[in-house]
């Protein structure tokens, strides 16, 4: 693979000093990494003026598609070069880590163990204050947590609510789950959770969406479900006669007499 020498930005013009220093970019590099690692030139990339990187292939067992970038730049007026950086660096076809993911991002139901603590943000927009406490006038810790008092006295109960993002959010989740209408589950189920008896509404502005199954014998007992999601085990499901168990025969009653004697 040849790279043809670009130019970054609009006003970066290609160097032929730099460009050309090819030999004294394999030289630094061979300094660095055992000879037997590098490959093939494979190109110059115009970094800025006077600057420009140059690609090595990497032979290095394991490091298949990877490539050697070594950046080389010249002082105005002056006549050679000098080495600014050489780094290992992935090309298209080199084996990478998948991108960094927050640990929080990768928890899913279930990873929680027993003590184990997920703290929330304070602006997390899942969520939205209950009610003012009024920080913002002065008020001391003890004043505050009397206005909590007062208000968990008063029914108000929790500091923070759900937000409307949060119920989005929470209502998208549980319908792409195994409790909506895509799941293997719900696709073979002859009736939707909508008309099964077993159904407990939610309350609040998800209760024309939602429910909980409260079916002992069900998958989803104990879950939340979509009105739209099912299963075998829906309260109106009834068998045909050919699925129904055979019935069994009547009992032969053993009535011989081993005394009866008729001679």
């Amino acid at each position: 693979m040849t790279l043809t020498p670009v130019a970054s930005t609009a006003r970066a013009k290609s160097d032929a000093t730099v460009v050309g220093a090819v030999d004294r970019a394999r030289a630094a590099l061979v300094e660095e990494v055992d000879e037997g690692d590098v490959g093939d030139h494979l190109g110059a990339l115009v970094e800025g003026d006077r600057v420009a990187t140059h690609l090595f292939a990497c032979t290095r067992a394991g490091y298949l598609g990877w490539r050697w970038s070594v950046t080389v730049a010249r002082a105005s007026r002056q006549k050679s070069v000098t080495v600014d950086e050489i780094v290992l660096i992935p090309g298209d076809e080199a084996i990478v880590a998948p991108p960094w993911v927050p640990y929080k991002e990768r928890i899913k139901p279930g990873d929680l163990s027993p003590g184990d603590l997920l703290p929330v943000e304070e602006d997390d927009e899942r969520l939205v204050p209950t009610y003012a406490v009024g920080e913002d006038e002065g008020l001391s810790e003890d004043d505050v947590a009397q206005v909590h008092s007062v208000a968990f006295e008063l029914g108000i109960g929790r500091v923070r609510t759900l937000s409307l993002e949060g119920r989005e959010q929470a209502a998208q989740r549980w319908y792409d789950g195994l409790g909506g209408p895509d799941s293997p589950l719900a696709q073979a189920a002859p009736e939707p959770c909508r008309t099964c008896g077993f159904l407990i509404r939610v309350a609040g502005s998800l209760s024309e969406s939602f429910g909980v199954c409260a079916n002992g014998n069900a998958n989803d007992d104990g879950r939340v479900v979509s009105f739209d999601h099912g299963c075998g085990a829906h309260s109106e499901v009834t068998l045909q006669k050919r699925h129904l168990p055979k019935a069994l025969p009547q009992h032969a009653l053993d009535d011989w007499d081993d005394e009866f004697d008729p001679l």
